[in-house]
């Protein structure tokens, strides 16, 4: 389905979460589960939240720390493929991970996500 997309349409792991669960424990379990080893240990910088074109809130959290991401091992998830056939599949969550400059992430990320390396930036550079 995103075989032939790049500019515009990478995340950062993300999940939903109800309103009696703490969203940095979701968080932090969307990011075991979909890059396959659990977030780095440290400071967390609470990024806040965005909301997407569709409306859906992203909240995110920043951590320093050093991922290998050659070494990716997502769950996997169904989806109906083709869309409205029927016939279900299941397919990893995430296909890679990358690492980018900042110029390239805000050029590949989700629009909207964009928001959330700028809040980055500067809180780094307070």
């Amino acid at each position: 389905m995103w075989a032939r997309r790049d500019l515009g349409v990478w995340s950062i792991p993300k999940g939903e979460y109800e309103p009696d669960e703490d969203p940095l424990t979701v968080a932090r379990r969307e990011f075991e589960e979909e890059i396959g080893r659990p977030p780095p240990d440290g400071r967390v910088e609470d990024l806040g939240e965005i909301r997407q074109r569709a409306g859906k809130r992203v909240r995110a959290w920043a951590i320093r720390g050093d991922v290998d991401v050659s070494e990716v091992t997502s769950n996997t998830c169904e989806i109906e493929w083709p869309p409205r056939s029927g016939k279900k599949l299941e397919i990893p969550e995430i296909d890679r991970a990358e690492w980018f400059g900042v110029e390239a992430a805000r050029e590949k990320i989700v629009p909207a996500q964009a928001a959330l390396i700028d809040e980055l930036l500067e809180r780094l550079s307070a």
